[in-house]
């Protein structure tokens, strides 16, 4: 059954799969529309993601041209799940903490939806203590993940880091949808 999705994107190289995640969902019938901070737009242009949903990309919090009450309030009263892919580990941190200095953060602490988290970042990062912590204390929250995958990362190491692949993000998007519908 189509929903309205909000999908956020935060730095890192995995924003080029978020991009094939916006397409397939598309692709699905789901109304899409796309967040973005400002360092997923050094690794990912909104004009992708204009084209991949036919929407505006928001990004930021005082933006009114397409939003007159806010893209935090407007966005989130219509959409059914909110995706973060890739949720960085400075999301994650601002996220477990309940900090909100950007849009996408914002529109987290807003939403009242299901949450689902796609972490990507490099293996060190990942094996943090304070990260796992973030991850840990998001869970007790009641936001879901989809966990982050071994393999090949861009900063030219093999560990467990890597943004889970768009298909595996999508089924769990599906699944969670299926749950709360």
């Amino acid at each position: 059954m189509p929903s309205e999705l909000i999908v956020g994107v935060t730095g890192g190289i995995a924003a080029f799969k978020t991009a094939a995640l916006v397409s397939s969902l598309v692709q699905g019938g789901h109304g899409v529309s796309v967040v973005m901070t400002r360092a997923a737009r050094k690794f990912v242009g909104p004009a992708t993601f204009r084209a991949l949903t036919g929407r505006p990309v928001a990004s930021d919090v005082f933006e009114r041209g397409h939003f007159p009450l806010g893209a935090h309030i407007e966005l989130a009263e219509k959409a059914d799940l909110l995706v973060v892919a890739p949720a960085s580990a400075n999301f994650l941190a601002q996220a477990a903490c309940g900090l909100a200095n950007d849009l996408v953060s914002t529109l987290m602490l807003s939403f009242d939806g299901p949450l689902l988290l796609a972490p990507a970042m490099n293996a060190a990062m990942w094996q943090k203590p304070a990260v796992q912590r973030n991850v840990e204390t998001l869970r007790q929250d009641g936001v879901q993940f989809v966990d982050p995958q071994a393999g090949w990362q861009s900063c030219r190491r093999t560990g467990i880091g890597r943004m889970a692949e768009p298909a595996d993000i999508q089924a769990a998007i599906e699944k969670l949808l299926a749950l709360s519908h």
